[in-house]
């Protein structure tokens, strides 16, 4: 068998490679290249029907960064992001260090039941969700108002901004969790058991069993759990956007997707919108940035 010299290899390599880079170029660099060109453009209704866009320098940066709603959507997805992802991180850590102490039969009929729970689509869960929260005819206020808490019958949830949050909040951690947890068992289970038995011995058990040797183990997987769950919590936009709907608050509810889309699909200020979506992309590389640095060090180690 005819083996390759190392310079060869790597030819090889990047031809494999390439394809996949095409792809990445052709579907990412080209609409982000798009998008971030329209930022500096004067781009509306009229440029959708073939009229040229005008060189806008950086008025729309200034239009967004001047915007009140703007920086109120920013806080809310940050505090929004911050509460979601926390929480989805430790109940997906609990829950995949449960399954671990449980028979093997349960862990995998436990994990059947949440991938289902998982690949429900956005809009079916949403349905279910508002079905829960019903201010006439849900399961939430009906139980309530059962162990008697006053005021619990007819209300609506989505009334307020405190409660439409809470609402929107439990339905991303709902459908985020099971995949934290498929990853932490999965990484868990691969730690070698020797070494957890020899931490029991030397009397490491519970938390500092989990924050002495699991946790070291399963680092690099853990930080990468972090990182997905931060992007998707801070472009979250189908959840809060269809509950706005049924709300009729929309202006206090905005997180920086539907104010995104209310400029720009709603309003037709496109060039503004697209200005707004390349802060909102600054903003993301700046909140993950030290997790990607966390991570790309891991893998040169």
């Amino acid at each position: 068998m005819t083996t390759l010299s190392r310079p060869a290899e790597r030819r090889l390599g990047l031809l494999l490679v390439l394809p996949a880079v095409a792809i990445v170029l052709v579907a990412l660099l080209y609409p982000l290249g798009r998008q971030v060109l329209m930022s500096f453009q004067t781009f509306g209704l009229a440029q959708q029907f073939g009229q040229a866009p005008a060189f806008a320098g950086l008025e729309n940066y200034a239009t967004v960064l001047g915007d009140g709603a703007f920086w109120a959507a920013l806080v809310r997805s940050l505090v929004f992001c911050a509460l979601c992802a926390a929480l989805t991180v430790v109940i997906g850590t609990a829950g995949a260090l449960l399954l671990t102490a449980v028979p093997r039969w349960i862990a995998m009929g436990v994990q059947a039941v949440m991938l289902v729970a998982w690949a429900m689509p956005v809009l079916s869960s949403l349905q279910v969700f508002q079905w829960l929260f019903d201010a006439r005819r849900g399961v939430v206020n009906w139980l309530l108002t059962a162990v008697g808490i006053d005021g619990a019958a007819g209300f609506n949830w989505l009334s307020t901004p405190v409660s439409f949050f809470a609402v929107a909040g439990l339905l991303v951690i709902w459908m985020s969790v099971p995949l934290v947890v498929f990853m932490v068992y999965a990484a868990v289970t691969q730690v070698d058991e020797s070494v957890i038995e020899a931490a029991r011995l030397d009397g490491a058990h519970g938390v500092r069993l989990f924050t002495t040797i699991i946790m070291p183990s399963i680092a690099s997987v853990f930080l990468l759990i972090c990182l997905l769950e931060i992007i998707w919590d801070l472009r979250v936009f189908t959840q809060i956007h269809v509950l706005q709907g049924s709300s009729g608050i929309t202006e206090s509810t905005h997180v920086l997707g539907t104010y995104i889309y209310q400029i720009g699909l709603s309003g037709g200020n496109y060039g503004v919108a697209a200005a707004a979506a390349t802060i909102m992309l600054l903003l993301m590389l700046l909140v993950t940035g030290r997790y990607i640095q966390l991570l790309l060090r891991g893998a040169k180690d």
